[in-house]
């Protein structure tokens, strides 16, 4: 079972690497949102820094939910997907593969280029270990339960709108959280309770979200 987690892992690479538009598209995606704001509304630091949670998090939400709908479309019409459910081994476990690689290139990369995008919105240095530390308890969240979303339309055509309305509600406690961690930090408020938060919904949705993804992808092949 190792050798084929790790094969699956491998395979994810190769392909992640033959389509890098799939990679920087989110990363992009990203950047720009948070980049415009301060043209929108100004230079003033205190305007900058009283939005920045917000507008950090919803930036980080679209461009996750940006990256979903072809979470498994390409396997789908490949008919590896097909193979994968038909598959002896455990589908949880190899879908739980694929979203893993799909937070370590979208959700991870995040975390990394947010400090820059942090100092552009007038965060204070020391409020920047706060910003990594929700988004790399949260993104997980966001990456599993949208593969939920990704799982049950896999079989739609142009899905896209259907995913965002299915999973945009399960993301606002995760949105809510993080943000409110960043403006309890701030204010010079502990933060650990948001963490704690945070990283009990990365536990149920780490311990849950492969058996819903694999049930979803079963109806989505069925069909």
């Amino acid at each position: 079972m190792q050798r084929i987690v790790w094969l699956l892992f491998c395979r994810e690479w190769r392909l992640a690497w033959r389509r890098p538009g799939d990679l920087l598209n989110p990363l992009v995606f990203f950047a720009i949102v948070i980049s415009l704001f301060p043209l929108a509304v100004g230079p003033e630091p205190a305007m900058l820094r009283s939005m920045a949670p917000g507008v950090i998090w919803v930036a980080a939400l679209l461009a996750t939910l940006l990256s979903l709908d072809g979470l498994f479309r390409s396997d789908y019409e490949d008919g590896s997907l097909e193979q994968w459910v038909l598959s002896e081994h455990p589908l949880s476990l190899m879908v739980l593969v694929k979203v893993l690689h799909h937070w370590l290139v979208s959700g991870v990369a995040m975390v990394i280029l947010a400090p820059l995008l942090g100092l552009m919105l007038a965060l204070p240095a020391s409020i920047l270990p706060v910003l990594c530390l929700t988004l790399l308890l949260g993104t997980p969240v966001l990456s599993l339960l949208g593969a939920v979303g990704a799982a049950l339309t896999v079989g739609l055509k142009g899905g896209g709108l259907l995913l965002a309305l299915l999973i945009l509600p399960l993301y606002i406690p995760v949105l809510i959280l993080g943000t409110g961690a960043i403006e309890a930090a701030l204010q010079g408020m502990p933060v650990t309770g948001y963490a704690l938060w945070l990283g009990c919904l990365a536990v149920l949705s780490l311990s849950l979200a492969p058996v819903a993804i694999a049930a979803g992808l079963r109806i989505g092949v069925s069909e």
